[in-house]
């Protein structure tokens, strides 16, 4: 089934993705330890951290909407039944969610392809490419709208998503 398919890919890429937290967190220690124990700074380590955590963090977006990590405001449906909450919820993904995730979608990803057209890269004294991020831009507002037409499909046939309290 599609919602299956849609759920385990982002489930995948979030755990795969998460290794990227320990991959920046180690350069980090490593550029620490070489710039104040040996006296010795990386050229590099600034610049590829920063690029990693961008990476790490657009990433993790359809993850997060599966799992019901990102940002709710639920004061009207709250109060509301089962059923009218779910409908409520399928009218604001098709209101907000759908057309903001397909501008993301198509904006970023003319962002990247102009990017790697270009061969955009950074500026300073190691010039790293830019377009591996841009272009990761797009492929995760692919699956975050993705995983928005899984969180619709589950609210129509009526399986309970559940809600993280904070």
């Amino acid at each position: 089934m599609i919602i299956k398919a849609i759920d385990t890919l982002n489930e995948v890429v979030g755990r795969v993705v998460s290794v990227v937290a320990i991959v920046f967190a180690a350069m980090i220690i490593f550029d620490v330890i070489m710039r104040y124990v040996f006296n010795a700074p990386t050229r590099w380590a600034f610049d590829v951290t920063k690029q990693l955590y961008g990476f790490y963090f657009v990433m993790l977006g359809g993850y997060a909407l599966r799992h019901q990590s990102h940002v709710r405001v639920d004061l009207v449906t709250e109060t509301l039944g089962n059923t009218a909450r779910r409908w409520v919820e399928v009218a604001g993904y098709l209101i907000f969610f759908f057309p903001f995730a397909w501008v993301f979608v198509t904006r970023s990803w003319d962002f990247g392809m102009k990017s790697w057209q270009q061969g955009e890269t950074t500026y300073g004294s190691v010039q790293l490419p830019v377009y591996p991020l841009k272009l990761a831009m797009a492929a995760a507002a692919f699956l975050l709208l993705i995983q928005g037409i899984s969180e619709v499909l589950k609210l129509i046939l009526g399986r309970e998503v559940p809600h993280h309290d904070s």
